[in-house]
């Protein structure tokens, strides 16, 4: 009988001690699946911490570089308005400079100026005026459709978009874009004259690589530079500014500031020079 009672008391020991060690284990697990969880929502906060501040700093630098852009951009005014559209053949306008402003032409103009007379086109620019004498004896072509997209108005409110030191010019004649990627008026015009050579105080028409390529934007001469594209010639000049427009172009040359858009053409003028009006006098 005191073997089975011992034998008794000893199974119910084992018992209360698995028991125990049971409670235990249950609570170690319970200690380590608060601590997985503890941990896991301190990193998860971590987290949505970093995405918030990633976020923050993606949007903030999003605004840097928005605002830069814009500042970069406004150092060439924005285009004017786009003018009226001629849809059929283009009528000569009227020469008193009435003509209603037209920035879009279907075709060439026909030969409106009179070859036989002597015409000047005065640049009015927020830099001051420049004055230009055409050429209707070398260049008779030239002259008439420079002569024609001004009397339209063509290039009002327009900007000097390019001051190049490189080769000392200032370029315009771009009412659509203000840049040299303008499309410009609807039409081309062929080349006129020969090979030519280049020095301060002309005014020359622009075009791409390709020949019979100009429509309407112009470069003002300023500098000795620009003889170093006398090794091309393909550009042709059809006016001579007097010594103050030669002197103003060569100040907006001085004022060039680096183009913020590049495409490795120089820089632009500062502060920026827009053509109010470009009139013509025929005598």
């Amino acid at each position: 009988m005191g073997t089975e009672k011992r034998e008794r008391q000893k199974a119910g020991r084992d018992a209360r001690v698995s028991a125990t060690r049971a409670q235990q284990a249950s609570a170690e697990r319970r200690s380590r699946l608060a601590l997985t969880l503890g941990i896991a929502v301190v990193v998860g906060v971590i987290g949505l911490v970093a995405v918030f501040l990633g976020n923050r700093n993606d949007s903030s630098s999003t605004t840097s570089t928005s605002t830069s852009t814009t500042t970069a951009n406004s150092l060439v005014p924005p285009p004017p308005a786009p003018g009226a559209t001629i849809t059929g053949a283009t009528p000569c306008p009227a020469t008193d400079g009435s003509a209603e402003r037209t920035t879009t032409f279907a075709e060439a103009p026909p030969m409106c100026i009179d070859t036989t007379k002597a015409y000047t086109a005065t640049f009015e620019t927020s830099a001051g005026p420049i004055t230009v004498t055409l050429d209707t004896t070398k260049t008779p072509d030239t002259t008439n459709n420079f002569v024609v997209l001004a009397r339209y108005r063509y290039y009002d409110g327009s900007a000097i978009f390019r001051a190049d030191q490189s080769i000392d010019i200032v370029q315009g004649g771009a009412p659509n874009t203000n840049s040299p990627s303008d499309p410009g008026p609807g039409y081309t015009i062929p080349d006129e004259g020969g090979k030519f050579t280049y020095a301060p105080g002309q005014l020359v028409m622009a075009r791409t690589s390709q020949p019979n390529s100009s429509g309407a934007q112009f470069f003002l001469t300023g500098g000795p530079a620009v003889s170093s594209l006398d090794a091309q010639g393909t550009y042709v000049v059809f006016g001579t500014t007097d010594q103050n427009g030669t002197d103003l172009v060569a100040q907006m040359l001085a004022s060039a500031v680096p183009n913020p858009t590049g495409g490795g053409l120089g820089g632009v003028p500062q502060p920026a020079v827009t053509i109010q009006s470009i009139k013509i006098t025929e005598g």
